[in-house]
């Protein structure tokens, strides 16, 4: 079966990577884009400057741009993927929702609402059934569910395969690409040569997304995992791939090898663009891998990379790689819609 579906933002960073990982979607059939009221009624082709490494898919680009707007949006559509400034997003999202569209968003506004799905098919399938939570308590006909932060879900599923050893405490430090900033988010004369050590608002993501994405659901609410974690969160002058080092509490005390070994366990999805293997785990011959350079795109850009473990007097340490604007944003909402799918929600 085929689905019709729109792109809310279609014209910026992430929404052109949408555009991309649908090109010839075996499920999603791309029939509508929206942007800002100022490239509404151009065609894609004049509305985007085009910054994606594949050309504009010859449909999309003579798609007529749509005010971002219920009313001018079809009503034909199954499914919204949402790559609007959480700003927008805010007010956008839910009046969709209030109209009958599901929207799997990458926006930051309401990861954490206790009726919003947040998940990582892989990792939380089942809090889809906030879903029937969401609809009762806010009257809705359509739904809306997030993926997380791009750091956050770099980390989040190496997180969860280690949970087998009691993960008690998590000490994060990122090295985040420029990519994740947007196209003009952090100038050159910014960041070459240097590194920021503060990206605004990053760390509380990863301090609360991730404990939701690992916490429990009843079938009526969800629980936080009882984990405390910890982010410092840094810019640094690569394009794409979040580069994360990990200190991992845990109350058993495994061997490397069997750190490894879960890693490399982790189960992955039956869904079209989740990877053969959901983590790429490197061997002690290799302790300098990954880098984002050499692994960000392991399986299309959707695959999770860890190696350097080391066990700790209370634990483990390693290093966790993603393509933020891949895995981390665009391949994440659309992996949520394919779960949805998957699921019988459209």
């Amino acid at each position: 079966m085929t689905y019709r579906v729109g792109i809310l933002g279609a014209t910026g960073a992430v929404g052109q990577r949408f555009i991309q990982l649908l090109d010839d979607h075996p499920t999603f059939d791309l029939a509508c884009v929206t942007a800002s009221e100022a490239s509404a009624g151009k065609t894609y082709r004049d509305a985007a400057k085009w910054r994606v490494d594949t050309p504009i898919p010859d449909d999309v680009a003579e798609l007529e741009v749509r005010e971002t707007d219920p009313d001018a949006i079809p009503d034909d559509l199954d499914l919204l993927f949402s790559s609007l400034p959480s700003g927008v997003a805010a007010d956008v999202e839910p009046a969709l929702c209030e109209a009958g569209y599901v929207v799997s968003s990458n926006s930051s506004n309401d990861r954490m609402a206790e009726d919003v799905p947040l998940t990582i098919p892989e990792i939380n399938p089942d809090h889809l059934g906030l879903i029937d939570v969401q609809r009762d308590e806010r009257g809705w006909d359509g739904a809306l569910i997030k993926n997380p932060n791009c750091s956050t879900i770099t980390m989040v599923p190496t997180l969860a395969a280690l949970d087998e050893f009691g993960l008690d405490r998590v000490h994060v430090s990122t090295l985040q690409a420029v990519s994740g900033a947007g196209y003009s988010g952090v100038t050159s004369m910014e960041i070459l040569d240097n590194a920021v050590p503060h990206i605004g608002g990053e760390e509380e993501k990863m301090e609360t997304e991730s404990r939701k994405l690992l916490g429990e659901f009843d079938g009526a609410s969800f629980s936080l995992h009882e984990a405390d974690v910890s982010a410092s969160c840094n810019r640094i002058p690569t394009l794409d791939g979040h580069l994360e080092n990990v200190f991992a509490e845990l109350d058993a005390d495994p061997s490397a090898t069997e750190v490894r070994d879960a890693l490399a366990a982790a189960p992955s999805a039956d869904l079209h663009s989740s990877p053969d293997q959901l983590i790429h785990v490197f061997g002690d011959d290799q302790p300098e891998r990954p880098q984002p350079r050499m692994d960000r795109m392991r399986g299309d850009g959707m695959q999770v990379s860890a190696g350097g473990v080391q066990t700790t007097p209370n634990g483990v340490k390693y290093n966790c790689l993603a393509h933020n604007t891949i895995r981390g944003a665009a391949g994440a909402s659309l992996l949520n819609g394919e779960l949805l799918a998957a699921d019988g929600w459209l």
